[in-house]
């Protein structure tokens, strides 16, 4: 997690807590995935380090009250949810 963070974001993070595992066999179309969710915290210089690389078309940083406007594919707004309900 940390290692492909590194790679596809320029991040450099440290995990914090398993957020959940999100494994409904029809949350994706393509077929059966599953996810494993990490709240992360960032521990090096985002203005310097973020980039998108190989796997990501973009990578962007989002404030707390931004988070639920966000229209995601799949079951990512449930995940986004999940994660504002562990903030409080």
């Amino acid at each position: 997690m940390i290692r492909e963070s590194k790679e596809e974001t320029g991040l450099d993070i440290k995990i914090k807590k398993l957020l959940g595992v999100y494994s409904d066999p029809d949350r994706d179309p393509r077929g059966h995935v599953i996810s494993l969710v990490y709240i992360c915290e960032n521990i090096g210089d985002v203005s310097k380090n973020l980039k998108a690389d190989t796997d990501a078309k973009e990578v962007k940083i989002f404030k707390k009250s931004e988070l639920k406007n966000l229209k995601l594919a799949f079951d990512h707004n449930k995940i986004i949810d999940d994660y504002l309900k562990s903030c409080n």
